[in-house]
């Protein structure tokens, strides 16, 4: 099976899930926000900071573009949809899975924007940007994932479960 690259807003578990599915598949895990980090020798709000949601948005595509593994379960940061370079590439090296959670759900969970490196305009507020990008992230996703009232484990295992139908 190829890759599987999860997408969705901060805050919905990519990370964490990826981990666990990772673990029920046999496969690696790669945290893409992490190799932006290495990549660029910076903190993801420093890049922000100094760059931009501009620069950093170049910097994150050009990054994710060029991941090349296999059997490796991506976990992407929000803002990847905004890279066409890094979602095509994606789309060739695996299946893009898409965590969907409800609005209020992501406001209770994320806490301070900035020191968590989120990509938002000083202009917006957070449901602005989940209105902006919830359509982007069905545009792109393979897979579909309702997480809500679900565990982690839970989420893996549908997750895996959905995977089925792309081996």
């Amino acid at each position: 099976m190829k890759n599987v690259i999860l997408i969705g807003m901060p805050g919905c578990g990519k990370s964490t899930v990826g981990v666990v599915l990772a673990k029920i598949l046999g496969y690696r895990f790669l945290d893409s926000d992490l190799v932006i980090q290495e990549s660029e020798n910076r903190l993801l709000h420093d890049i922000i900071e100094q760059e931009g949601i501009d620069g950093f948005e170049e910097i994150e595509n050009r990054v994710n573009a060029s991941i090349n593994v296999k059997k490796t379960v991506i976990a992407t940061g929000g803002s990847v949809i905004y890279g066409k370079d890094a979602m095509e590439h994606f789309k060739e090296i695996g299946v893009i899975v898409y965590i969907d959670l409800p609005y209020e759900e992501i406001n209770h969970r994320l806490g301070n924007l900035e020191q968590r490196g989120v990509a938002i305009r000083k202009s917006q507020t957070l449901k602005d940007l989940y209105d902006e990008r919830v359509p982007l992230y069905e545009k792109y996703a393979d897979i579909s994932v309702k997480e809500e009232n679900l565990t982690i484990s839970q989420t893996a295992i549908l997750i895996r479960d959905k995977l089925r139908a792309y081996e």
